[in-house]
């Protein structure tokens, strides 16, 4: 399944809920996390139980529990692995082992509900302590279940006690930009797709348009969205155009002899040229289906 875009949407809010069934997202999040206050957790778990059991929306179902080991965390497996969601977010983790006691963990309510062992995947968001920043090349060796990794940037810059993360531009700063690309080469080091972080200003749908292309450029595959406006923007930047399309062919085209090397409107094509074409029409045809 391509995942381009990650719709977060409130647990505990069922006018929330209802419209995100028609949104166009490749996936949605049912957040048990920092969209939901405390006290309104119990009542967040059983409506996101019925969502996922209920399957009325297109778009993958994935909930994001709270931290791994924190008080709410075994109340979150337990009210929702039943309702097989497709995945897991899981937020603030320090490294991979987190992950693993996750799995234990998932594994044995899989076991209990009698559900296929291993069917719901997980996606950290590798980046929200010191520490997990510091772990990042630990994902070379992958924890079972991981899809993706993502990354954040508002949790970390309040761990390094900084004032804000962004410059009077409002770029991220060095060490977030930083963090971002070493998110990107950890994801592919452990063999998942790398999601972009969310762009917090949904009315800035230029801002928002030029991340999530820049992402994709440099190996993105999807980004996470605050609002439910950002879908439609984030799925076209994350979607092959046909120019996009018709130039893989010409590249596929150029190596049709077998050579090793080509040329193509002037320029010297090598095996990276053709890996990348190759990438953009399986893209292509995938998102056909």
């Amino acid at each position: 399944m391509i995942l381009r875009s990650f719709l977060f949407v409130p647990a505990d809010s069922e006018k929330k809920l209802a419209k995100a069934q028609t949104s166009p997202a490749d996936a949605l999040i049912l957040d048990l996390e920092d969209a939901v206050a405390a006290p309104n957790r119990p009542a967040a778990r059983k409506l996101a139980h019925a969502y996922v059991s209920e399957r009325k929306s297109r778009a993958a179902l994935w909930i994001r529990i709270n931290p791994v080991g924190s008080a709410d965390y075994s109340a979150d497996l337990e009210a929702i692995v039943s309702a097989k969601p497709d995945g897991v977010i899981v937020p603030k983790p320090d490294g991979p082992e987190a992950l693993r006691l996750l799995d234990n963990d998932l594994t044995a309510l899989e076991s209990l509900h009698s559900l296929e062992p291993g069917a719901i995947k997980t996606l950290p968001v590798a980046t929200e302590t010191p520490l997990a920043v510091m772990s990042l090349m630990d994902y070379r060796s992958p924890p079972p279940r991981l899809a993706a990794l993502s990354w954040g940037a508002e949790d970390l810059s309040a761990a390094l006690g900084a004032a804000t993360n962004r410059d009077e531009q409002g770029e991220f700063f060095f060490t977030y930009r930083m963090v971002r690309s070493l998110v990107l080469i950890a994801a592919k080091a452990a063999g998942v797709a790398a999601i972009e972080t969310l762009h917090a200003d949904f009315r800035d749908t230029k801002g928002l348009e030029r991340v999530a292309r820049a992402a994709q450029r440099e190996g993105f595959s999807g980004m996470l969205a605050i609002h439910p406006d950002q879908v439609e923007v984030i799925n076209a930047a994350f979607t092959p155009s046909q120019t996009d399309i018709e130039h893989a062919n010409r590249v596929v085209e150029a190596f049709a002899s077998g050579a090793g090397v080509a040329s193509l409107d002037g320029k010297m094509l090598d095996q990276p040229h053709l890996v990348q074409a190759r990438h953009v029409l399986a893209l292509a045809a995938a998102l056909c289906k």
